[in-house]
């Protein structure tokens, strides 16, 4: 065998050994038709099966982090800040490369699970507190996953169908509440803002006389539904998820638990690098124009060239699936493709606030108000263990 052959097939083995030696460092174990699953169960697990991805993350965003995030605290609120009779909620579009866009950065990296960049189309929101100027929550919709079983049975879908329709369709990646607000129960009400008429009324301006990147065609597209998952198995948050007798979302069911959340930035580039040195298609795939599953196909194709069960991608994870529609007959329109979207049943973003107040938000303040106690501090911390270098930044600016 030639040195050359040597050093390759030396790399082929380093970077299998670096993939199963991951998997295993953050807790999964191999099952024997080859798939992963979890030692354990419940939400702790998950996060803790997150935590590489989330590091990784937070490193790629240090500079980031260390010079907006203390000019940008000052929107985020402690539980002193809330007054639960003065909630005021507002949603404001954000558009690329403003301060705006950079506080859902940051807010976002203090997920547990990391957040989604989103793929092609793209819109998403700051949710406001007007009555003290603090951030309650984020909202970003983007194109969906093309194979979802679940949607596309409850629809009843051809392959066809699919292809023509599913630009009608857009996906929440990013919904919730930050802290305190969240403890309030205000991840439903921003849950519910994506059923509003501001949301319709945006993507009907920005995508509904635009032409198809893959299609190459012109389809007045308007966005009749939108679906989210959970993170963390079954929801809390969008499970019986209406105001005044009206569903915001309903359940769909269950993923099957495939992805690759669990292969993290950096191994993902090595296994990309290993795909361009094969001269392999996937290895440049185009993100835009391959939609939302480009990564998952890269990361299989490189296990696939390396000798690997590319069922380690069955992460075992299974997300609990919702779609909302924001017109009538919506199910009938996507599978029909004939007719027009009755809005009539849609409310204001501010109405819609005002009815998730009323049942969640005030009287859970009244119930519980350990929300009273978060402070920057608790930002801090929830950057994991970047929180010390970030808490010494706020001291700095307080």
């Amino acid at each position: 065998m030639s040195t050359k052959l040597v050093k390759i097939s030396s790399r082929e083995d380093n970077l299998k050994r670096k993939v199963r030696r991951h998997l295993k460092q953050i807790g999964f174990k191999k099952e024997h038709d080859g798939s992963l699953a979890i030692d354990g169960e419940g939400k702790d697990v998950v996060r803790a099966l997150h935590l590489a991805q989330r590091n990784s993350r937070l490193t790629k965003n240090l500079d980031f982090l260390s010079e907006r995030a203390p000019g940008l605290i000052k929107y985020f609120a402690t539980g002193e800040d809330i007054c639960p009779n003065e909630i005021s909620p507002r949603i404001e579009r954000i558009h690329a490369e403003t301060q705006q866009s950079d506080l859902f950065r940051l807010a976002s990296l203090t997920w547990s699970v990391p957040v989604s960049n989103g793929f092609g189309r793209r819109l998403r929101y700051l949710v406001w507190d007007d009555s003290n100027n603090k951030l309650i929550g984020l909202i970003a919709i983007g194109d969906p996953v093309f194979n979802l079983a679940v949607r596309d049975n409850l629809i009843g879908w051809s392959a066809e169908d699919r292809r023509a329709r599913l630009i009608n369709v857009m996906d929440a990646y990013v919904l919730g509440a930050l802290p305190p607000y969240n403890s309030l129960l205000a991840g439903k009400m921003v849950a519910c803002l994506i059923r509003t008429r501001e949301i319709y009324e945006d993507f009907k301006t920005q995508y509904g006389d635009t032409t198809g990147i893959i299609s190459g065609t012109n389809k007045k597209a308007r966005l009749i539904a939108v679906t989210t998952s959970s993170s963390m198995g079954r929801s809390s948050v969008y499970n019986r998820l209406k105001l005044d007798g009206t569903k915001y979302f309903e359940s769909l069911g269950y993923t099957e638990g495939w992805g690759h959340f669990h292969i993290p930035d950096k191994l993902f580039l090595e296994l990309r690098e290993y795909l361009r040195r094969k001269g392999h298609p996937y290895a440049d795939l185009n993100r835009f124009g391959a939609g939302p599953n480009w990564r998952l196909r890269t990361a299989r194709a490189a296990l696939v060239e390396l000798g690997l069960n590319d069922r380690i991608l069955r992460h075992g994870i299974r997300r609990e699936v919702f779609i909302s529609f924001l017109v009538s007959e919506g199910t009938k329109l996507l599978l029909t493709g004939s007719g027009q979207p009755d809005t009539s049943c849609l409310d204001s973003a501010d109405d819609v606030a005002e009815l998730a107040l009323d049942r969640w938000v005030r009287p859970r303040a009244t119930r519980d108000p350990r929300y009273l106690d978060w402070t920057h501090e608790d930002l801090a911390d929830s950057f994991c263990r970047f929180g010390q270098r970030i808490r010494a930044q706020l001291q700095q600016v307080s």
